[in-house]
């Protein structure tokens, strides 16, 4: 594995609370959110795990909205927000959160086209299950859609509930 990659992602219980609720309003459209927090650390025992701390709701704002069951874009200005925000509060932008209404939560050949390697991607697929995905470049080839990896989602407050596979490797 790429040493870039994170290994987890720690989401306490009550921020998964949220995202489920703020991602789920948005049916039967694509819900969207930026998730706020402290990036993965290294250290010489283990790696520590990015954490998010904060879910920042947005509006799906994908110009065509008959598109929007199918495809999500956040205002530039509303992540602006959230990075200044973050940022007087010693946190940073870790990345997006968005549903799929009707499919499973796996990136999909758009999510991985549109993401701006190296990116962290939280979905809510349509039965509910949330999965925590690092988008990163095609090592193989440049021209090839970025990669995906799954990391296994953690919960500070309760037991390991997810991770493992590989997609597009």
């Amino acid at each position: 594995m790429d040493s870039g990659w994170p290994e987890q992602l720690a989401v306490d219980s009550h921020q998964l609370t949220v995202l489920r609720a703020v991602l789920a309003a948005a049916a039967p459209q694509e819900g969207c959110a930026l998730l706020l927090g402290q990036p993965a650390r290294s250290g010489p025992e283990t790696p520590a795990p990015a954490h998010v701390q904060l879910i920042w709701p947005c509006l799906n704002i994908w110009p065509q909205k008959e598109q929007r069951c199918g495809r999500f874009a956040i205002d530039p200005r509303e992540q602006l927000l959230a990075q200044r925000w973050g940022r007087q509060r010693g946190w940073q932008v870790l990345g997006t959160a968005h549903s799929h209404p009707s499919s499973a939560a796996i990136p999909s050949s758009t999510d991985c086209a549109w993401a701006f390697p190296p990116a962290l991607m939280l979905i809510l697929g349509v039965s509910a299950e949330l999965r925590a995905w690092w988008i990163a470049e095609s090592a193989e080839d440049s021209s090839a859609l970025p990669a995906a990896r799954e990391l296994e989602l953690i919960q500070p407050d309760v037991r390991s509930f997810r991770g493992g596979g590989d997609l597009g490797e």
